[in-house]
């Protein structure tokens, strides 16, 4: 859901002989680029969000030469008709912020993200709206990071439940907050190579708490990408130790996709796998 902010300029220009001694144009002081691309397996923190299938990715971003950022991206994804009765087919990520560099090898990234979720036929009896806002926090040093996410709206992503629902009526999930440290190294000639460590704490949702449901989980994964010329291929190993195993028949775990929709089997979306990635920047 959080994405990588592209900025490459993209700019043309006709002179004609007649003005060949003029000085060249100031650059913008803006940038504007567009992303698509393509995953095997849509994964938010860990878990996926596409069941499993690939998805379609694409965003748009506009970033200020002072710092400032807007931007949005969009995916196809499952997971919420999967679990809450109804068709809902696309994510869109609409976030701002502003971000620099210190000290030369230093930066620094604070923002705001919401995560829309587009379709219809909700159960609303005994579930929550999925929208989500978090503000987030980031310090870099060369190729590591580390960010913090705070959930600031009522609920994170459709965890909790309302005054009839199960098991515990008024639940929220407001104040969840996710920790992660990122390494992103590039090794020269178009190859980089990433790490990922985070841990999502679902406020409500966790450990001991009233709901007896534990959704707070660790997640990692290891990779690999290419500049192949046309575009950015991809290679990484993700996993979780999040509960996610589905039992027919059973109240399945909290990252168990399906049961909840009356299916005979359900999907483990928290579960090991190798994802494949394609993405072209413009």
């Amino acid at each position: 859901m959080k994405k990588t902010i592209l900025a490459a300029a993209v700019a043309s220009a006709f002179t004609g002989a007649a003005f060949a001694d003029d000085a060249a144009a100031p650059a913008a002081p803006y940038t504007l680029t567009a992303n698509v691309g393509a995953v095997s397996d849509y994964l938010f923190r860990g878990i996926s969000q596409s069941g499993g299938n690939p998805a379609i990715q694409g965003g748009v971003d506009f970033t200020h030469s002072s710092g400032i950022y807007l931007g949005t991206w969009m995916s196809s994804i499952s997971w919420v008709g999967d679990t809450q009765h109804g068709t809902y087919p696309t994510e869109i990520d609409l976030y701002g912020g502003y971000r620099g560099t210190f000290a030369d090898d230093y930066s620094y990234d604070v923002g705001l993200i919401t995560y829309n979720y587009l379709g219809h036929g909700r159960d609303t009896t005994n579930t929550v709206s999925p929208w989500t806002a978090e503000a987030y926090g980031q310090l870099g040093w060369k190729f590591l990071s580390v960010k913090y996410s705070h959930t600031i709206s009522p609920n994170f992503v459709g965890w909790g439940t309302t005054s009839t629902g199960s098991p515990a009526a008024n639940v929220s999930s407001r104040n969840s907050h996710y920790l992660e440290t990122n390494l992103a190294y590039d090794l020269g000639n178009g190859w980089g190579v990433s790490a990922h460590l985070g841990h999502q704490w679902v406020k409500g949702f966790d450990s001991g708490d009233a709901s007896g449901i534990n959704a707070s989980y660790t997640d990692w994964n290891i990779g690999g990408t290419k500049d192949v010329g046309f575009g950015v291929v991809g290679l990484k190993y993700s996993d979780t130790n999040a509960q996610g195993q589905c039992i027919t028949g059973s109240t399945p775990q909290a990252y168990c996709w399906g049961l909840a929709n009356g299916s005979n089997s359900g999907y483990n979306a928290a579960k090991g796998t190798v994802i494949a990635s394609f993405t072209k920047t413009f």
